[in-house]
């Protein structure tokens, strides 16, 4: 039996707009990867380390502040092996 989610476009948005929120208390690495598990879920996905890492390039990508930036590359590196 499949379950049937209920998406609403409000909260679709709400990990991204937590993310990018400079009012909200910078998020730790474990989080991080919470939201970016939500979101791959929401999303239909399927969660592995591929999509996982694709999801934090994007985001490093879009990414304005410093210590954001050292943490992506911090799970990446873990997310890799290379610590």
């Amino acid at each position: 039996m499949m379950l049937q989610q209920r998406r609403t476009p409000e909260a679709e948005h709400t990990v991204s707009d937590y993310m990018q929120s400079s009012n909200d208390a910078f998020p730790s690495s474990q989080e991080t990867l919470g939201y970016i598990v939500t979101d791959i879920i929401r999303a239909g996905e399927t969660v592995s380390r591929k999509a996982i890492c694709a999801k934090l390039l994007a985001r490093l990508s879009d990414n304005q502040d410093p210590e954001l930036e050292k943490q992506y590359h911090e799970l990446i590196a873990l997310l890799l092996g290379r610590e």
